[in-house]
């Protein structure tokens, strides 16, 4: 059984740790929050892109000239990007979406498909090079300091690999941000790119506008700008998924620390009370001792 002190050195610790995963969840909540922001300050623009986008569609003459983003092939070669985080601690935020995404690369491996992985966040790094299975590419040290920029990178790789026929879908998956206690791993279609409407979004009527640069030219240059929407609305949805999940998980944490510190105390006590019994019984023992030595 361990001893008093043993016991409330273990107390001492769980007060340190309930500390720390305090602070970490009003860090997360501090970032949750600015991500949120970044997101509502967001849609606006990317609801109307989509519009123009779709407007331009209505403008133009794709027969025969379709730019590159919107050309459909038969599927042979498969590039699936996989977004998680560069730090743990978040609950199940990466297991889901790895274990979402493996059961994803199997079922189009067993379809026949070629497979490319690329990744972003040292979590799914780790994952698959534990597993000796290549990357294609690997983007770490986004999480905690996303910005546009990063989903240029990205989106550069995927229009490129798509462009030079080297694939011939792109998807990612990701953690999508529900609410703070809930988040789901989703799959979206990046490329080929399909029908160009906003979602929530009523089409404009047409109208006779004269565009410069012209028409198909400002469609084309858009449509890049398009993926790179999506890519950093998924890098926003995951990290702010990922800071809620933070959040809930220290709060969890700290909820049980709690709790073993009442247990623990409890143990504490019972201990220190079974010390004070058993001394009192031997300075009982001693006095009737005494008492029977001097009868």
């Amino acid at each position: 059984m361990p001893t008093l002190r043993d016991i409330r050195k273990k107390i001492k610790a769980l007060h340190g740790t309930k500390k720390i995963t305090s602070a970490m969840k009003m860090v997360a909540a501090a970032k949750l929050r600015k991500v949120q922001d970044s997101m509502l300050r967001y849609r606006p623009y990317a609801t109307k892109l989509q519009q123009v986008l779709a407007d331009l569609a209505g403008a133009v003459e794709l027969r025969g000239d379709l730019p590159p983003l919107l050309l459909r092939r038969p599927v042979k070669n498969v590039f699936v990007v996989i977004i998680t985080s560069d730090k743990g601690l978040c609950g199940a935020f990466n297991t889901n979406i790895i274990r979402f995404a493996t059961k994803e690369i199997d079922r189009l491996k067993k379809e026949g498909l070629n497979v490319i992985i690329s990744v972003v966040g040292r979590k799914a790094r780790d994952y698959f090079r534990r597993r000796n299975i290549p990357l294609k590419n690997v983007w770490t040290g986004i999480s905690g300091r996303l910005q546009y920029s990063h989903a240029e990178i990205i989106s550069q790789e995927i229009i490129n690999s798509y462009v030079t026929e080297a694939v011939d879908e792109v998807l990612l998956i990701y953690n999508e941000f529900k609410t703070m206690i809930s988040q789901r791993v989703v799959m979206n279609r990046v490329l080929p790119i399909g029908r160009l409407t906003a979602e929530g979004v009523q089409p404009t009527p047409f109208y006779p506008f004269t565009y410069e640069p012209r028409a198909p030219e400002l469609f084309t240059m858009l449509l890049p700008m398009y993926v790179e929407i999506q890519v950093y609305r998924a890098l926003l949805e995951s990290q702010a998924a990922e800071e809620a999940a933070r959040m809930t998980a220290m709060d969890n944490a700290t909820k049980n620390c709690e709790e073993l510190i009442k247990k623990t105390t409890l143990i504490a006590n019972k201990v220190r009370q079974a010390s004070i019994t058993k001394e009192l019984m031997d300075i009982v023992g001693g006095v009737e001792a005494l008492k029977q030595s001097e009868a």
